[in-house]
């Protein structure tokens, strides 16, 4: 699902929306039924012949258009007027083993699952494609220093590059998470009606086993149409991605408030912000991923829905998922698309950064100024010593001028040492050092990343 752009930036599809589109699940139900066929025949079940011409007929380019639109109309079924034009190609007696004791769930799921893996792969791709300007960003801002923020106030001094490493490792997690999901996720299901593979004698799970086999898929253990935790887990696990980009943008759409003013959107030369406000310039790119992404989390409670299929299998929570599923994997490719654009286009503001670390007039130095005095007089009632000058501050009278005239910090520390102290640039702790090691790593992932896209 392409989303309309506001801006003259253009969003290049992703090419994820497509996957879901009918035709491309038709003819994902069909590659199903070919490696259906072609496993039977392996096992003696059916003819090698009939199973030959069922894959050759297993092409959506051949079928009849007007009859299966008919045929759905007719039917409401999801599948069978699939089965019937598939079974109507074949020549001979073909048509007699399509879809050989299979169920609908048997083929949609795992047809559904061939797109959705499809999709996995586009999306560890952009994170690949994230990460590589993340670890640029991460590298020119690592010194940038700005205030460090707990619960919406100066905190300590950190540096913009502390922001991007944090990016960065969280966007390496997700990588993990979806790398080890895939196994369990992406599993090939043919169990028959009930999922007791009776329909197919003695040889059923050898039989899913073989089909899987041709599908590059793992077979479930129980090939159950209850079963639904791995699905949901999927969701869940792109929700969690979600947030991570909902974060990321709602740190640039903060960052770009004129009260702030440390960074800026990349926005090419006409773009138009208000339809009457001709001064607007804003952050278009971080709304849509921080509404993209809000919509990709109340997918998760549908999908966890999804898990409590009563008995053997349920309609109901199987259109609950593949709904949960397209919703996910659609906003998913045009959020993360989105991401990327922001962390190459970026602009840092380190003077306004630097001017945000003055306004408090030395307020934000209170921690290490305290630790200093510490070592004279303990930590406790150092504390106590610059809590008071910090409450008293007001705008006669500076920070350092309380402490300096307080007889309790001067006389321990000297001027020069306060004024030294004071120095915001000077307590950026490990920032730089962590900003350029998750830049090192994200570029180490993204290589490893596309390597393994390619294999």
């Amino acid at each position: 699902m392409q989303q309309d752009n506001p801006t003259s930036l253009r969003v290049p599809d992703p090419g994820v929306a497509v996957l879901f589109t009918q035709d491309a699940r038709w003819q994902a139900w069909l590659d199903v039924e070919a490696a259906l066929a072609k496993a039977e025949a392996e096992l003696g079940m059916i003819p090698a012949a009939a199973a030959d011409e069922i894959v050759r007929k297993c092409d959506l380019q051949l079928f009849d258009r007007e009859r299966l639109t008919e045929g759905f109309t007719r039917t409401a079924h999801t599948l069978v007027p699939l089965v019937w034009e598939l079974a109507r190609l074949c020549d001979g007696d073909a048509g007699n083993y399509v879809h050989w004791g299979a169920t609908t769930q048997n083929i949609t799921q795992t047809g559904d699952l061939l797109q959705l893996r499809k999709a996995h792969r586009i999306f560890l791709g952009q994170i690949s494609a994230i990460l590589r300007p993340l670890a640029d960003l991460a590298e020119r801002s690592k010194d940038m220093a700005l205030p460090g923020r707990t619960h919406g106030q100066h905190a300590v001094p950190a540096t913009y590059g502390l922001k991007v490493a944090i990016w960065i490792d969280e966007f390496a997690r997700h990588v993990e998470r979806l790398r080890a999901c895939e196994p369990r996720v992406f599993q090939a299901l043919l169990g028959g009606a009930a999922g007791t593979v009776a329909s197919f004698g003695d040889q059923g799970l050898k039989v899913q086993a073989r089909m899987a086999a041709h599908l590059d898929m793992p077979a479930m253990p129980v090939p159950a149409r209850s079963i639904m935790d791995h699905l949901a887990e999927h969701v869940m696990l792109l929700a969690l991605l979600a947030a991570t980009c909902g974060k990321f943008a709602n740190e640039i759409y903060t960052g770009m408030k004129q009260e702030f003013g440390e960074v800026e959107e990349p926005i090419s030369p006409g773009t138009v912000g208000s339809s009457t406000m001709p001064q607007k310039r804003n952050p278009h790119f971080s709304q849509d991923i921080m509404a993209y992404a809000a919509q990709i989390r109340t997918m998760v409670p549908l999908a966890l829905e999804t898990v409590m299929t009563e008995h053997e299998a349920n309609r109901q929570t199987s259109l609950m998922m593949r709904y949960a599923q397209n919703q996910v994997c659609s906003l998913m490719g045009d959020t993360l698309e989105r991401v990327r654009i922001l962390a190459e286009g970026l602009v840092l503001k380190p003077e306004r950064m630097r001017a945000n670390l003055d306004l408090t007039q030395g307020l934000i130095m209170a921690e290490p100024i305290m630790l200093a005095l510490g070592e004279h007089v303990g930590r406790q009632q150092a504390h106590d010593i610059v809590y008071d000058a910090a409450q008293v501050t007001d705008g006669d009278q500076s920070f350092r001028d309380l402490l300096v005239a307080d007889p309790r910090f001067n006389s321990h520390l000297s001027r020069g040492q306060i004024d030294a102290m004071l120095d915001p640039t000077r307590y950026t702790g490990l920032c730089s050092q962590m900003a350029e090691e998750q830049a090192i790593r994200a570029r180490a992932l993204a290589a490893d990343i596309d390597a393994s896209l390619k294999a």
